[in-house]
């Protein structure tokens, strides 16, 4: 299933780029709202070759920060105190995914609600239903879907071999009358174990997968957008944004892919196409900043759409496959004074990211 997930990112990266190309420019309005749009959409700081130099920038400091994020807890074997079966590292996971679950809230869905009601659209339909809400549960439960069947999927076909395995051995090694008692109770223990880590294994497998592809849909639109502005005053406080988002949203991504124990070509791709996502999608702009239209209804719906639908995404993984998932497990529950510090680290990296909403 990872080599179809790294697919399907290659080719979401391929349509968008054709998608892009297909844009229309802003001389292209199909509504009576127009004046209202240019007016909306008119900036006071623009400075093209200004502009140029901080995309520039941009283009470096998140490549470096996503690859720093991504990265960290992949090399934390060899620090001891940030293995995933340490609790700085249950900690430095749960801040990470208070910084996704606040992505998706306070980032992605608000620029989904800002596309699909933008004046430059006509006031029906978009004025009249809440697509951006819409599409978000949709998203959230096709997300639910592909963690279900996925999950059904593995255990036929990758736990199927293991499980058969175990019986094998079990009856093979309960063939000694004497010990039969004793043999059928350990390798019957023991079979459950192997059967409940095999279980939890693709389990961490599909969350880093489906939370990849989710990842990888918002960070090409946001590099986009930055890619294709002119305006220096929103890039320069969105640089830092960004920085601060793809670093910490890079090691809740990084510390799934560590749990999954892939090997090292899948981790390589994994980690190529978080960190080199944000950037494609900056060079993506600047080349079509000639010609592409934020405020163009074909790219404001397209955006929109892809927005809510990121939005819907992250924070369902967010909440059920990140946070429910460690808060409720046994290592949690088990530990008071773990899981305080665990909600306390939720709060400030959802706290930390929301802030980021008043400059990006």
């Amino acid at each position: 299933m990872a080599s179809a997930t790294i697919r399907a990112q290659t080719l979401f990266l391929s349509v968008l780029l054709l998608l892009s190309f297909m844009l229309p420019t802003s001389g292209n309005q199909e509504n009576g709202n127009l004046s209202e749009c240019k007016v909306a959409t008119a900036g006071s700081c623009y400075n093209k070759s200004k502009a140029l130099k901080l995309k520039i920038i941009a283009f470096i400091a998140i490549l470096f920060a996503s690859m720093v994020g991504v990265c960290l807890p992949l090399f934390s074997r060899a620090v001891p105190f940030l293995q995933p079966d340490r609790d700085l590292f249950i900690i430095v996971k749960a801040f990470a995914s208070g910084v996704i679950l606040a992505t998706g809230y306070m980032h992605v869905m608000p620029d989904s609600f800002d596309c699909l009601r933008s004046p430059c659209l006509p006031e029906n339909p978009w004025k009249k239903f809440p697509f951006t809400t819409f599409v978000a549960m949709l998203s959230a439960l096709v997300t639910l879907m592909i963690d279900s069947f996925a999950m059904s999927y593995h255990k036929k076909y990758s736990m199927g071999p293991i499980t058969q395995n175990l019986e094998l051995e079990n009856r093979i090694g309960n063939s000694d009358e004497s010990n039969k008692a004793v043999l059928s109770y350990n390798h019957g223990h023991s079979m459950k174990e192997d059967e409940e880590a095999a279980s939890q294994l693709v389990r961490y497998r599909v969350v880093a997968q489906v939370l990849e592809l989710g990842i990888v849909v918002h960070s090409v639109i946001i590099g986009l957008s930055l890619g294709a502005s002119m305006n220096p005053c929103t890039i320069a406080p969105l640089v830092a944004a960004l920085c601060f988002h793809q670093l910490f949203e890079g090691m809740g991504l990084g510390g799934c892919i560590l749990q999954a124990e892939y090997n090292n070509k899948i981790k390589a791709t994994m980690v190529f196409f978080f960190s080199a996502t944000t950037p494609f999608g900056i060079l993506l702009g600047i080349g079509l900043s000639n010609v592409y239209s934020d405020d163009s209804p074909t790219a404001l719906i397209v955006v929109g759409i892809l927005n809510a639908s990121s939005a819907g995404l992250l924070n369902y993984m967010a909440l059920v496959d990140l946070l429910a998932s460690d808060f409720l497990g046994t290592k949690l529950q088990s530990n008071v004074k773990l899981q305080v510090l665990a909600y306390i680290a939720v709060l400030l990296g959802a706290g930390g990211m929301s802030l980021m909403a008043k400059w990006a």
